[in-house]
């Protein structure tokens, strides 16, 4: 994995645990919010990269917050 891309999981992990008091459910949505608030498209592109890969850099939450951007 590059390391931008490290960088984006370590950045999408840390959102999701930001959130993680609300709930699950609740974590998920005000994470995939957040992302497509404030992630340029060259970052969302290489987040949706790091799921077609198999998503094995990102926490449960951080992944499902990606599958809904």
């Amino acid at each position: 994995m590059a390391e931008s891309d490290a960088r984006l999981a370590y950045m999408a992990d840390q959102i999701a645990r930001n959130f993680a008091i609300q709930g699950e459910e609740a974590a998920v949505t005000a994470t995939a919010e957040h992302i497509i608030a404030f992630w340029d498209p060259w970052m969302k592109q290489r987040g949706l990269a790091l799921l077609d890969a198999g998503g094995d850099a990102l926490t449960p939450l951080a992944r499902r917050a990606l599958e809904r951007v």
